[in-house]
């Protein structure tokens, strides 16, 4: 069986303080969305980091300020969760939902993955997103509760119970081995 990892949005604009979208509370999962992608690549699993990828004037910026703007270091990744060449694969996204770009489908028949896992931020936006997208392709995903954060803590419980009544799974970090 392969399990592949999907590290979600976890960039600079929003796990740090400083960051134009900061999640609070945020940086907290650094360390274990560490260990998870160490984990996997230590593995040979598939390691996914979906990144926000936006341009100056994006459209989204109605909705959200300014945010992992391409080139600025907000968008990049925490130092801690960067991973050698070759052992993760960042793909770029311009709306909350990765499901939303073309590439994704091909990406993940790439993969011939059995199951996911899944953690990152914002847990009850972009996590929901990728983990309920992932769902639709008929195989099991675990979204890692110590390794997301949410903005709203009832809309996160909320995607959880969503989660769980449509066939997914919670996980921790000592329940995956990490």
């Amino acid at each position: 069986m392969t399990t592949a990892f999907f590290d979600i949005d976890t960039q600079l604009d929003f796990v740090a303080p400083a960051g134009a979208l900061y999640v609070p509370g945020a940086e907290r999962i650094i360390p274990a969305v560490a260990r998870l992608n160490q984990f996997a690549v230590a593995r040979g699993l598939p390691l996914i980091s979906t990144m926000d990828a936006h341009a100056e004037n994006d459209p989204e910026f109605r909705v959200w300020p300014p945010h992992c703007v391409r080139g600025t270091l907000g968008q990049r990744k925490p130092e801690a969760t960067r991973m050698a060449a070759g052992g993760q694969i960042l793909f770029e996204k311009t709306t909350t939902d990765v499901f939303a770009e073309p590439g994704i489908q091909g990406l993940l028949q790439g993969l011939q993955a059995d199951r996911f896992v899944v953690y990152g931020v914002v847990t009850e936006i972009c996590v929901r997103f990728a983990a309920l997208g992932l769902l639709r392709t008929g195989k099991p995903v675990a979204v890692v509760r110590d390794a997301v954060q949410a903005l709203d803590e009832a809309r996160s419980e909320a995607f959880f119970e969503e989660l769980r009544a449509a066939g997914g799974a919670m996980t921790t970090l000592v329940e995956i081995g990490v």
